[in-house]
């Protein structure tokens, strides 16, 4: 275990934020949309099945959403384990 393989992890930690964050927003995107179906839906029925389809999308969004979230909590623990690695053979 090198300097180079935490580098190459805390670069990999990276990119899970970025692809976190863009699925925050589109979920939050998905959420606020929802809504505004939903409200419209309360006015016409007609879109109430609009509704729906964005429900069921936000829902698997929001399971996506967590399952990078402890993947991501997880290589924070990774990463702390390795610096401990190579404080200790340095």
């Amino acid at each position: 275990m090198t300097k180079s393989d935490l580098e190459e992890l805390k670069d990999k930690i990276g990119f899970f934020q970025h692809e976190r964050l863009i699925h925050l927003l589109v979920t939050l995107f998905f959420a606020v949309f929802a809504l505004v179906f939903l409200a419209m839906g309360m006015i016409s029925y007609i879109f109430l099945p609009i509704f729906f389809i964005l429900l069921i999308f936000l829902v698997f969004y929001i399971l996506h959403y967590f399952f990078l979230e402890n993947h991501v909590q997880y290589l924070y623990k990774i990463y702390d384990k390795m610096q401990e690695k190579v404080k200790n053979i340095e």
